[in-house]
């Protein structure tokens, strides 16, 4: 029987990519995360149909400013030693090219530090957050909500931190929730009970194509 309020809709649901960047993501990358780059087919299969559908894309990014101003406490002093990572305006602040509708569209990163969001595509957006989660201090739960979607489908890099905080951000704000389990990396075999206790529902990529295919 399904949850009238957990259920997801495929007609009102987004695709969230949270991190999918060349320095999290690319072999050899300063701060590379394991098994991001292997999940980017997934990731691929997931876009294309949410593309097809005509059904908004959203991509979270981090952007470290050289003087550490705006990074986390944890990666400051980190930042602030000299450290290159997702440096605004770099090669590896950009989305990986699997992502982007187009291999040369590049960021804008003076208007998504300004918090604006950089339309890629038909439907598709780049949004830049400043902590770990994709709703802290971002318009994202307002723009969701002109777009009429109440339901996030969640892909991306590094599930322990970025990916689960947005997810825990996006319940307290009551939207139907989706993990893309073979989309993202970090995941673990407890971090999925835990979301199932809060109502997310664990799909695959090919599923959530199938699913949206179904009710279009």
């Amino acid at each position: 029987m399904s949850d009238p309020y957990t259920t997801p809709a495929p007609t009102r649901a987004a695709l969230i990519t949270i991190d999918t960047q060349n320095d999290f993501t690319l072999d050899g990358a300063p701060a590379r995360i394991a098994g991001t780059a292997e999940v980017l087919p997934a990731m691929r299969v997931a876009i294309d149909a949410f593309r097809a559908a005509g059904r908004p894309i959203v991509h979270i990014i981090r952007l470290y400013k050289a003087d550490g101003s705006n990074v986390d406490a944890c990666r400051r002093a980190l930042v602030e030693c000299g450290a290159e990572i997702v440096r605004p305006g770099s090669q590896g602040a950009e989305l990986v090219d699997a992502l982007k509708p187009d291999a040369h569209h590049g960021l804008d990163a003076e208007r998504l530090l300004a918090g604006d969001m950089q339309q890629i595509g038909a439907k598709e957006w780049v949004l830049y957050k400043p902590r770990w989660s994709a709703f802290h201090a971002t318009c994202l739960d307002a723009a969701l909500q002109r777009f009429g979607v109440n339901t996030i489908v969640v892909s991306g890099c590094n599930f322990p931190n970025c990916p689960r905080s947005t997810i825990y951000g996006a319940s307290s704000r009551d939207y139907r929730i989706v993990l893309l389990s073979d989309a993202i990396s970090g995941l673990y075999e407890q971090g999925l009970q835990e979301l199932a206790n809060i109502g997310v529902i664990n799909m695959s990529s090919a599923q959530i194509a199938e699913w949206l295919k179904s009710e279009s």
